[in-house]
């Protein structure tokens, strides 16, 4: 079977994806071959003896900067023209169902991991990558961003999770939250499973589903039905 997708992850610390890859559905996915993971490590492309990667930033200020030398070197070993190439930052774009959606279909996705204070600027120039944020708050490395993509993007492979139709419903999927979920006992501690759903009328259901799934969303992440809204009217201004 030729793999749906191939994940690179240029990190300092190769490790740290070692029992996430090797647990549950990105192992199930890795030995059905519809996925392969690989680690790349830019000490491994330096030239000094120490291995360095880092070095202090021009201007002053605290912290390292990652030098553009071996990072760009790591991913230039991997690249290839259909490649996707991700730099994790907070000042990227942020991470959302539809990106994670975009990049499943993309054959060959190189994810690059910052650390220290940051990453020099001639490395996202030159790789010419696509920034992303998973979130407006600022983490120790991005080995574990890397991991928060690569679960997101790797389910989404036809296969990887159940069968045809299993990731359709998932929360954000449709722009909206998921609808809530029940299963046996259809009583616990007083709080009963909804009739609608042990009925077997399908119609039923689906309506049932829709409807909680746009209350729902309307209650907890309005800023979702509106993000949709704004879309859609996006050419009128």
């Amino acid at each position: 079977m030729t793999p749906a997708l191939t994940i690179d992850v240029v990190t300092l610390f190769p490790q740290m994806l070692s029992g996430f890859l090797n647990e549950s559905i990105m192992k199930r996915a890795t030995e059905s071959g519809r996925v392969i993971f690989r680690a790349v490590n830019p000490r491994d492309f330096t030239e000094d003896r120490h291995r360095t990667v880092d070095d202090k930033p021009y201007g002053g200020g605290p912290g390292m900067v990652m030098m553009p030398d071996p990072l760009v070197k790591a991913v230039e070993s991997i690249l290839d023209p259909g490649a996707r190439v991700v730099l994790l930052t907070p000042q990227g774009r942020q991470f959302r169902q539809d990106t994670a959606s975009d990049l499943a279909l993309c054959g060959h996705l190189i994810i690059v991991c910052g650390h220290y204070e940051g990453i020099d600027e001639r490395v996202r120039l030159t790789l010419c990558a696509d920034e992303i944020s998973i979130g407006d708050y600022v983490l120790t490395n991005g080995t574990v961003a890397a991991a928060v993509v690569i679960d997101a993007v790797a389910r989404l492979v036809p296969g990887v999770v159940g069968g045809e139709g299993a990731v359709e419903n998932d929360s954000f999927s449709h722009g909206l939250l998921e609808y809530p979920q029940y299963t046996r006992p259809a009583v616990f501690r007083g709080m009963e499973a909804p009739e609608v759903l042990r009925g077997g009328n399908h119609e039923l259901i689906a309506r049932w589903r829709a409807e909680q799934a746009m209350s729902r969303t309307r209650s907890r992440r309005p800023d979702l039905l509106k993000s949709n809204n704004d879309g859609d009217n996006g050419n009128d201004s």
